[in-house]
């Protein structure tokens, strides 16, 4: 088992980040500058193309931090940010620019694609997963939750799915192929955004993905707009859902 090991350290408007390595693994964890003796922990998934450090990333975990007084750690995917590409990364990547430069669907590329990482991220997850526990700021007891979208939908099913440390999870934005049947195992709380227009994933598989979750709580978060035009208030909805189920207090909506 691999202990996190931290290589860098900055603070500022009362967000501590911190980069670490766990194995392998590279990852950067946001916490309050207070230090707090024990705090609620956010992972996040990056999307498909990105990294750990994506605008997207940053500032959603900034928001957690200071709306909540949560812990966030994102780390990078397999083939992604500082990691480098196997043959058969750089074999599909092409593969879904010659489909898009072509003006075919990317859905079958993205879907096949994203089921071969999730296979190789759900182990790192779950190795992060342990290794952040062992600090005394964050502890085993403490509820945890998860968020991501697109790619990291498709990592996040499974690892949630097979990992009864998370206590509530944000999805969406992606296809049900490879999902719904895992989706079915996960009961715990769940909030899922969607886009109407969405140009890649038709409406009806959004929702066939978002049907197959067995949790008793799962709330529908659906936008007119295309599968880029997620708003960016729906982070601020994804905060207070976190605050409501791993036990903060969120600012309330303006």
């Amino acid at each position: 088992m691999h202990s996190v090991h931290f290589t860098a350290e900055t603070s500022a408007n009362g967000v501590l980040e911190r980069d670490f390595t766990v194995g392998e693994i590279p990852g950067v964890l946001w916490s309050p500058a207070s230090r707090p003796d024990r705090a609620p922990l956010v992972l996040m998934g990056h999307g498909g193309g990105t990294h750990k450090r994506w605008p997207a990333m940053t500032g959603r975990a900034r928001s957690l931090v200071t709306g909540c007084g949560f812990h966030v750690a994102v780390i990078d995917a397999p083939g992604h940010g500082d990691r480098p590409r196997t043959p058969y990364d750089e074999q599909e990547i092409a593969a879904l620019y010659r489909a898009r430069e072509a003006g075919e669907p990317e859905g079958p590329i993205v879907v096949r694609y994203n089921a071969h990482l999730a296979e190789r991220a759900v182990p790192e997850w779950r190795a992060t997963l342990d290794a952040l526990q062992e600090l005394p700021e964050i502890g085993a007891e403490g509820p945890v939750g998860y968020f991501g979208l697109n790619m990291a939908t498709a990592i996040g099913v499974p690892f949630v799915a097979g990992d009864p440390r998370i206590t509530a999870a944000v999805f969406g934005l992606h296809w049900p192929d490879a999902l719904a049947e895992t989706a079915k195992r996960i009961t715990v709380p769940i909030e899922f955004m969607l886009q109407w227009d969405d140009e890649h994933i038709p409406r009806a598989s959004g929702l066939a993905l978002f049907d197959a979750f067995a949790s008793r709580e799962k709330t529908l978060h659906a936008n007119a707009g295309r599968h880029k035009e997620l708003p960016r208030f729906e982070s601020d909805s994804a905060v207070r859902f976190f605050a409501r189920h791993l036990g903060r207090t969120a600012p309330s909506p303006a």
